[in-house]
């Protein structure tokens, strides 16, 4: 279990920009201390006396010794990111230099932040919700455009705005039945149960939409995992280099050259597709190395988002291919199935009409990548990333939705039966909980540990 914080009265400090050897690094202080430490620091002038927003060039001194020549910045609260006075330190990127200007804000009374620390006293000063908060950790580590795209939407509050709608009129139903409650003896109604059965749909319908968007926002966070099988000399590996524009596999006309499964990352149109360049796979194979790389094949297969079923067209059998895909089908793989080496295209389209979906490729000649990468696009994109998309990435907002979902359906179900307003009062409060967990305004001090502490330092 993190630490508790101990106090929110005390003045932390860190370095915002990442550690080691650049051309600045920024260290920030945040509490009621902060205006004091760098006036102790900057002798040139009082900053506790300038406005705002404001920047100051001049001397870092401790002792009598200069530190570095710096640009201080000013933040006064509450107009500042979390809501204290905060100020921010552009010095000289040598680490030396950081540890210098750490120490003497340290021996002047502040102390080291704990990682996330700055953001959690954001939260807590309501500055952002815990959603938008979590969104700070997912743009920092957003490596593509959408990730990119979608923790800018979440930290712009597009998925709060949207439960907040949803919770309010909750809230405003659950005050009416529990209003009742205090008029048992008279069994008056306060809440329109019809009314009342509208929004529970209302409200289920969105948090559903919410709940399916996760498949697309954990593509989205984490990538596609994409394995390439087929039997040997198929051309996976020709495959994989040619995707990857380099040559990182081995490539030979000797089947079972590849032993191991061999995985790099592409992006494609901002997500991240991981291939895995597998071994041929055959039924029979005397070596044992290769029969170990076959087995591994077969499991990265299962494990996958995407197969990519590459065949050779000039020995693939049509009746053969049918049993793969139906094969395919039956064990509810996303598959595309790829025939390589194409040479006359019209006559392999016939060759192969009756198994739907083929895609025609040569991998060592180029053609057809594009369309290939589209199709991959296809089978896990089914809707697009715009500004205006709530998506859920976070399994933590997924797991409290799917559990609003069910407090819900308990709350339909308890109006279909016409069941007292006590009991449905129960289930709203429970749905109300959930959406709580959410953005913060329901959680305890552990829970907040825990989910800060898995930023960075500095943030």
């Amino acid at each position: 279990m993190v630490n508790h914080i101990i106090s929110w009265d005390d003045t932390i400090v860190a370095l915002a920009t990442p550690p080691g050897v650049g051309a600045i690094g920024v260290i920030r202080l945040s509490g009621k201390k902060s205006f004091d430490i760098i006036n102790n620091l900057f002798p040139s002038k009082d900053l506790k006396s300038q406005p705002s927003h404001t920047l100051h060039v001049g001397y870092l001194m401790r002792e009598h010794k200069i530190l570095d020549e710096v640009v201080v910045s000013l933040y006064k609260g509450p107009r500042s990111y979390t809501g204290e006075d905060v100020v921010e330190i552009s010095c000289h990127g040598s680490p030396y230099i950081h540890q210098q200007v750490l120490n003497a804000c340290i021996e002047t009374g502040a102390r080291l932040a704990k990682p996330g620390e700055f953001t959690q006293r954001a939260f807590l000063n309501g500055k952002l919700d815990l959603s938008q908060a979590e969104a700070v950790a997912d743009l920092i580590s957003s490596n593509t455009s959408a990730s990119h795209k979608t923790a800018l939407n979440n930290i712009r509050g597009k998925f709060s705005e949207a439960l907040k709608d949803l919770r309010e009129q909750l809230i405003k139903f659950s005050a009416l039945i529990e209003l009742e409650l205090d008029f048992s003896q008279e069994e008056v109604e306060f809440a329109d149960r019809s009314q009342l059965k509208n929004l529970v749909a209302d409200t289920m319908h969105h948090t559903g939409i919410l709940v399916q968007s996760f498949k697309l926002g954990n593509v989205i966070k984490n990538g596609v995992t994409v394995a390439i099988i087929g039997k040997p000399n198929a051309g996976k590996s020709t495959l994989l280099n040619a995707l990857l524009n380099e040559d990182r596999a081995i490539v030979s006309d000797i089947p079972g050259t590849t032993r191991d499964t061999i995985e790099e990352v592409i992006n494609i149109d901002g997500i991240l597709f991981r291939l895995v360049d597998t071994a041929g796979i055959r039924n029979h194979s005397q070596d044992v190395i290769e029969s170990v790389g076959i087995e591994k094949s077969l499991q990265k297969m299962k494990q996958a988002d995407i197969v990519l079923y590459l065949f050779d067209v000039n020995e693939m059998a049509p009746e053969e291919l049918e049993e793969v895909a139906g094969d395919m089908k039956e064990q509810n793989i996303n598959c595309l199935l790829v025939g390589n080496k194409i040479d006359q295209e019209n006559e392999l389209r016939e060759k192969f009409s009756k198994v739907n979906g083929v895609l025609f490729i040569s991998a060592k000649n180029n053609l057809h990548l594009e369309v290939l990468k589209e199709r991959m696009m296809d089978l896990v994109l089914k809707d697009t990333v715009s500004n205006e998309n709530v998506i859920v990435t976070n399994a933590r907002h997924y797991h409290a939705l799917v559990q609003v979902n069910e407090a819900l359906s308990d709350v339909m179900q308890g109006l279909e039966n016409g069941i007292p307003g006590d009991l449905l009062a129960l289930d709203i409060r429970r749905s109300l909980q959930y959406l709580g967990e959410i953005t913060g305004e329901i959680t305890n001090e552990d829970q907040l540990d825990y989910i800060f502490s898995k930023f960075c330092i500095g943030k």
